[in-house]
């Protein structure tokens, strides 16, 4: 079993020397923007797996070889906060991870963050994302979205106790808590 963290004031300090940082959960729950925000404070390399990783121009999807090796670059880097949950990859990722953040809000938070998400850079391409690819949704995403905690949770827990025993996981369940442990870093 993971080790979870159930003080957001230990989380906070774990943050304040942190070297490497993972980021996960459901599309839309406010990976990227914490990952940015925290990024900008301890002067952390941000890795968007979006961007990085999985798509080049034009939605197409990295060919998965090359994926794997993106990967494989970016946590053997000395210092990084990383978003992005893909459990196939955690166990490339997490035995390199320091703390890991859940971000884990009820769906309903996640569909509001996707949608508004979509509002606002429609047409257009958000800064996480690989260029060329202009914000979308479809159905499809939003099923993803509906379904996260049933279909994808179980694969991250038993990722987590297979590869990241020794790491510290909170789990982030509103955008109050996500205030609160800003809060306890001193507000950014």
């Amino acid at each position: 079993m993971a080790r979870y963290l159930a003080d957001l004031a230990e989380a906070a300090d774990l943050l304040s020397w942190a070297e490497r940082v993972l980021i996960i959960g459901c599309s839309g729950s406010g990976k990227s923007t914490l990952a940015q925000m925290l990024s900008a404070r301890f002067a952390l390399p941000y890795v968007s797996m979006d961007r990085d990783v999985f798509w080049m121009p034009g939605w197409v999807q990295r060919p998965r070889a090359e994926a794997l090796a993106a990967v494989v670059q970016a946590v053997e880097q000395s210092r990084w906060i990383m978003d992005g949950t893909s459990p196939g990859t955690l166990p490339l990722r997490l035995p390199r991870t320091d703390l890991v953040l859940w971000m884990r809000p009820p769906r309903r938070v996640s569909l509001y963050g996707v949608v508004t998400r979509w509002l606002k850079y429609r047409g257009r391409t958000r800064p996480e994302m690989a260029e060329g690819c202009p914000e979308r949704l479809s159905v499809e995403f939003l099923r993803y979205i509906w379904n996260f905690e049933k279909t994808e949770s179980p694969e991250i827990e038993q990722k987590l106790a297979d590869y990241g025993l020794d790491v510290p996981v909170l789990i982030v369940r509103s955008h109050a808590e996500t205030r609160q442990l800003l809060k306890h870093l001193g507000g950014l």
